[in-house]
């Protein structure tokens, strides 16, 4: 069996030469599509993932979108591109659009305390800007750390930017007005009797408890053997606990593009990369992850439910091209411990990007 890098790079060589080096960037995610498709199966074959979800977007339009394996072994179904999947750590791109909405509207500070919006980190004092782009505590000896735990009490301050609950300003700020309308905020919403009447309406909760009926169920994959996990049905906040489909992220994708839901200097500001306290950059901007691969500017999250779950999204700004993909065991994320910063340690996502730059 070939190393997985080995086999990475003799992907994306082939890729390359599929796809054609004489082909503009408009036309590239196109017209390579089909040996994209061919190219990620293998590599879901070699992680052992059952079942995978994915999408290529170029100028925000869907040009490629694909079930492979499946979304439940037991029952022979198969994944599509509407099936749901706990997308984890791909909250946090939904919860900064809307801080930084609040931000636009002048109800927030980026550099504010966090105390004065009612948010008490354990770890001592720090602004929006700080938690949304993961800067490290002072006195931790370095600039920057993926803290998921500290990033979920970012809840707080949207409930002082918007006087309700956190899921309903996602509901109705975000997930309503874009018509993502296979979304859920927060798995716990199966169990009805969970949830404050005054919550949702009946037909909002009848929807989402469809949704939740549909997900992809989550595997545990130990040297390619499958076996089914149990995941708890946790709530929403501003770190994780999102239900989504690739076709639902495209969405939203397309919308950050167009600049319908951020300004467009908001956004580049999201993209920018942080400074730690030393003046040094750091891997995050503002609820997203950036860094520079060839030349080129790539943004991405992603997200992980050990033994569950996995999901990465990989954005090329400068080639209007976006790469989402969900999985229902933790092998899109786990093994390239990509939190550290540096995405191209994704076998994914390599061959995305090489297939692009």
């Amino acid at each position: 069996m070939r190393r997985p890098a080995a086999l990475a790079a003799l992907l994306a060589v082939s890729l390359t030469a599929a796809v054609g080096a004489g082909q503009t960037s408009a036309n590239r995610l196109d017209t390579g599509s089909s040996a994209f498709e061919s190219y990620v199966e293998v590599l879901r074959q070699q992680a052992g993932i059952p079942g995978m979800s994915g999408a290529l977007l170029q100028d925000g339009v869907v040009v490629w979108e694909r079930g492979l394996g499946m979304a439940n072994q037991e029952a022979r179904i198969r994944a599509t591109p509407d099936t749901p999947y706990y997308v984890a750590d791909i909250s946090q791109t939904f919860a900064a659009v809307l801080l930084l909405q609040c931000v636009e509207f002048r109800r927030l500070e980026l550099d504010a305390p966090l105390l004065e919006y009612g948010v008490a980190l354990p770890a001592g004092a720090a602004s929006l800007r700080q938690v949304l782009s993961h800067s490290a505590p002072a006195g931790l000896g370095s600039d920057y750390k993926y803290d998921p735990a500290r990033f979920a009490l970012l809840s707080t301050a949207m409930e002082s930017c918007v006087r309700q609950p956190y899921r309903r300003s996602m509901a109705h700020r975000l997930l309503d007005r874009l018509a993502l309308i296979d979304t859920v905020p927060g798995a716990d919403l199966q169990n009805r009797q969970a949830v404050p009447e005054e919550l949702f309406e009946p037909a909002a909760l009848d929807r989402y408890a469809a949704v939740l009926q549909r997900m992809a169920v989550p595997y545990k994959v130990d040297r390619r053997r499958a076996t089914r996990a149990d995941v708890p049905a946790d709530g929403l906040n501003a770190a994780t606990g999102l239900v989504s489909t690739v076709r639902d992220l495209a969405r939203l994708d397309a919308a950050l593009d167009a600049g319908d839901i951020l300004l467009p200097e908001t956004l580049a500001a999201a993209w920018t990369p942080a400074v730690g306290a030393s003046g040094t950059p750091l891997p995050t901007g503002l609820g997203w992850f950036t860094q520079n691969y060839r030349g080129s500017r790539v943004i991405w999250h992603f997200g992980v439910l050990p033994n569950a779950y996995s999901a990465l999204i990989v954005k090329v700004p400068s080639h209007r091209a976006t790469m989402i993909l969900l999985a229902n065991s933790d092998g899109l994320v786990v093994p390239s411990q990509i939190e550290s910063g540096d995405v191209t340690r994704s076998l994914f996502a390599s061959v995305f990007l090489r297939m692009l730059l």
